[in-house]
């Protein structure tokens, strides 16, 4: 063993000789120490999600089957999906229930709703429809249970509701609602969704809007022509056709649904200094309420002219109730490609141009 270790200095000693007669005169002899670097093997677990789950939030009315329509579409998917549960409190109370361990990874919610009223999905059972205000009075009261850690970073809660996506404040209040210990990712998007229709079982629809009140009428030559000088700058749309087609009679064609928007007060004079108004007229019900400050605000956040409603005073003892009703014109153009084939744009929730996300 001697010897080994004898020979080996001889043979390095001669190696360093010769590296150093041929280095170009160099002085210094540099030895490099080669480190030892010990790999470790990080095993990353991935993530498993649970599959999407579905949530029908309401029952058909009339002829409109919106949810009948969209459970048929989700259960296709092979989804699972979950009946009547109406209100927010009920859908965290079924997620903190049947969480099996894995995170989920696509909540979706489909509930009726417009810019005016909100959500038709209660905040608690039995509770006000889903505002921005109503979901914060339920929040701030404590009546609405907190959702448990059975969301991740990677789930997106999905609302399947016709124009939430325009709707930030109450986005913004949808997704304090379902906050963990991650802040949860609430989609929704700015247009329409139909579900069911002739051409496709799902697609995004652009709405426009007319105004009229309730059981007066203009008819749909003054309805068109209203529409043409709203939407000066939209030029593809027949407003007059459009207004009489209660279907897509082809792909993209625009049609026409109506519903109601209402709004009520009642007032008690039963302590008050002020005497009761009594009006005559509907304009001076339209007056009294532009004059008064707070029911002035109410209304110009409707977005809808005083004169649109139909108004109504009602008087019993010391309360005034006062009454309004508009008909709400709605006209769908739904999205299609722009290219090739005459289809629908297809509801892709991760396209930013169909969806919001906050």
């Amino acid at each position: 063993m001697k010897r080994t270790i004898k020979k080996t200095g001889m043979i390095l000693g001669i190696v360093l000789l010769t590296a150093q007669l041929t280095s170009c005169g160099k002085k210094e002899i540099t030895s490099k120490v080669a480190e030892k670097t010990v790999k470790e093997t990080v095993i990353v677990k991935e993530e498993i999600l649970r599959e999407p789950v579905v949530f029908i939030t309401g029952i058909d009315e009339g002829t409109n089957k919106f949810y009948k329509s969209a459970r048929s579409y989700f259960l296709n998917k092979k989804y699972e999906v979950v009946d009547h549960a109406f209100s927010l409190q009920e859908i965290i109370t079924w997620l903190n229930k049947n969480h099996d361990g894995n995170k989920y990874g696509e909540i979706h919610i489909v509930s009726h709703s417009n810019p005016w009223r909100g959500l038709s999905l209660e905040t608690i059972i039995k509770g006000d429809r889903t505002t921005k205000e109503s979901l914060r009075k339920v929040m701030t009261q404590g009546t609405l249970p907190g959702l448990n850690n059975v969301i991740s970073t990677k789930t997106k809660i999905v609302f399947h509701s016709c124009g939430l996506g325009k709707n930030t404040e109450l986005m913004k209040t949808l997704k304090d609602a379902f906050v963990t210990d991650v802040v949860p990712n609430v989609i929704a998007s700015p247009y329409y969704n139909v579900f069911g229709g002739e051409f496709s079982d799902h697609y995004l629809a652009k709405p426009y809007y007319g105004f009229y009140p309730t059981a007066h009428s203009p008819g749909n030559v003054d309805l068109s022509k209203e529409f043409a000088r709203t939407y000066s700058e939209e030029k593809d749309i027949d407003w007059y056709d459009a207004l009489n087609n209660k279907a897509e009679r082809y792909i993209g064609d625009p049609y026409t649904f109506k519903f109601n928007v209402a709004v009520k007060w009642e007032f008690d004079y039963t302590n008050s200094d002020d005497a009761m108004p009594n009006f005559k007229l509907k304009e001076e019900i339209m007056d009294w309420i532009a004059e008064d400050e707070l029911l002035s605000k109410e209304m110009n956040a409707y977005n809808i002219p005083l004169e649109k409603f139909r108004w109504r005073a009602l008087k019993k003892g010391n309360t005034l109730t006062i009454k309004g009703k508009t008909v709400v014109v709605c006209i769908l153009k739904p999205l299609i490609k722009p290219y090739g084939d005459l289809e629908h744009i297809k509801p892709d929730t991760d396209n930013l141009r169909l969806y919001a996300s906050n």
